[in-house]
């Protein structure tokens, strides 16, 4: 008989938080953003990003050491010298450390250095990693596949569970599709089911799903609508200048008025949860329109 899933979210039950350093990701209407470049280049770099996020409330920082990339002759990360990067910011900055593991081997490695092991798109499907993830105490980012189903995804988090971790956050980036007007689709309904369906935190990666810098800001708006518990997103001191992913990088000074708008949308979304009052006043009466 197969076991109950452990990502089933039991009538009544309370959701499950995630603890990233001392930042809790979960608790309804408290949008958390993750922040920084797709890939760690320097210190100086990555200080200029830690002190905006600072300065714009966002807790967490991002970067990826090791970079999956598609072409093997592509920037794949600075390693070892990346995370001790990250971990500068940590100790510097009191940020929390979210970067992208990608083999069992270098789990060991990158223990000292994070707060938040992040599994990549290609990764998702990865057993082994997930099982080995399952194991160790700290937090894991766990991205939807390029073309994987909601249920398969939450299979791919039920190997992280079953391993003992229950410290797991879902991240929809986006799904292919036959459209190349954005990088992927961002599937929203999604994000809608995943929280009515599990207990897990679930966040949104509008980076990823657009591909367009533009795109990302109301995008971000849409994922806290639908009850995402945050995002992740790219951000660099000189986009144009990014060492990959450059379309889909925010500009610093972006982040303060992203983080605005988010916190509107989730006092928005708060007030829609309050209790209807017995009498409903319209907005509009028929007189109004004579």
């Amino acid at each position: 008989m197969t076991p109950t899933p452990k990502h089933l979210k039991e009538h009544n039950a309370h959701a499950t938080t995630v603890t990233i350093g001392n930042v809790v990701i979960g608790h309804p209407n408290q949008p958390i953003v993750i922040a920084g470049p797709c890939a760690v280049e320097s210190y100086e770099q990555m200080k200029a990003v830690g002190e905006t996020l600072v300065e714009a409330g966002i807790p967490l920082i991002r970067g990826g050491a090791f970079k999956p990339r598609t072409s093997p002759y592509a920037f794949q990360g600075l390693g070892e010298e990346g995370l001790k990067h990250l971990a500068r910011m940590r100790d510097e900055l009191g940020l929390g450390v979210v970067t992208e593991v990608m083999a069992i081997e270098q789990i060991a490695l990158m223990l000292p250095y994070v707060d938040c092991f992040q599994v990549g798109a290609r990764n998702m499907q990865n057993f082994d990693l997930l099982k080995a993830l399952g194991k160790q105490p700290k937090a894991v980012l766990l991205k939807r596949g390029l073309a994987a189903t909601l249920d398969e995804f939450l299979n791919a988090a039920e190997y992280i569970l079953a391993g003992g971790n229950t410290q797991v956050i879902l991240c929809e980036r986006g799904i292919r599709s036959f459209d190349s007007a954005t990088r992927n689709v961002l599937d929203l309904a999604g994000v809608a089911y995943l929280k009515q369906r599990t207990h897990l935190p679930v966040i949104v990666d509008p980076s990823h799903a657009t591909g367009v810098r533009d795109l990302i800001v109301p995008t971000s708006r849409a994922a806290i609508a639908v009850g995402a518990d945050g995002l992740i997103v790219e951000a660099h001191p000189k986009p144009e200048q990014s060492v990959s992913d450059a379309a889909q990088a925010l500009p610093l000074e972006a982040l303060a008025p992203l983080m605005h708008q988010i916190h509107i949308m989730a006092d928005a979304l708060a007030a829609c949860r309050k209790p209807m009052p017995a009498k409903v006043t319209p907005i509009h009466t028929h007189a109004q329109w004579a």
